[in-house]
């Protein structure tokens, strides 16, 4: 018998307003109580946009226009890839799920980095903000350690 382990998805948005980027304060393990872009685990029969659609549905109740692919990131050592896509807030009414306390807008200098969950949120945000000012985004792939 043959037994494969197989990475995991973990699908995400960055969802913006105006200057401002949505991010989640979760309620669950790992990293209660810390900062997080909406993402989470990809779903049997559903594409990485539909998982990233739906995990911000789910976490922060919010209404988006999903934008391209940003970021690809290979977390090796845990057996994960994340994917983020840019999204665009339709409003800013949100409805936060049980895995989330708080969904709330920052802009860059608000961006509690020191509390953010994952390196990957972290490397993505980075990235979003560097394309902003350089007035372009491109699709970011790399290698976290």
């Amino acid at each position: 018998m043959v037994h494969y382990e197989n990475p995991i998805n973990v699908v995400g948005t960055v969802p913006v307003w105006n200057d401002q980027v949505l991010l989640c304060l979760r309620n669950i393990e790992p990293r209660r109580g810390m900062w997080t872009l909406p993402a989470g685990f990809m779903e049997l029969g559903e594409t990485t946009a539909a998982g990233a659609m739906r995990e911000t549905d789910e976490e922060a109740g919010a209404h988006i226009e999903l934008g391209p692919l940003f970021t690809l990131l290979n977390v090796v050592q845990i057996g994960q890839v994340h994917l983020f896509y840019l999204a665009s807030l339709k409003d800013t009414e949100f409805a936060p799920g049980p895995e989330t306390i708080e969904a709330r807008l920052f802009r860059e200098d608000e961006i509690p980095w020191e509390q953010l969950a994952f390196r990957t949120v972290r490397e993505t945000l980075r990235r979003y903000f560097e394309d902003k000012r350089r007035g372009q985004f491109g699709v970011h792939c790399a290698d976290i350690g």
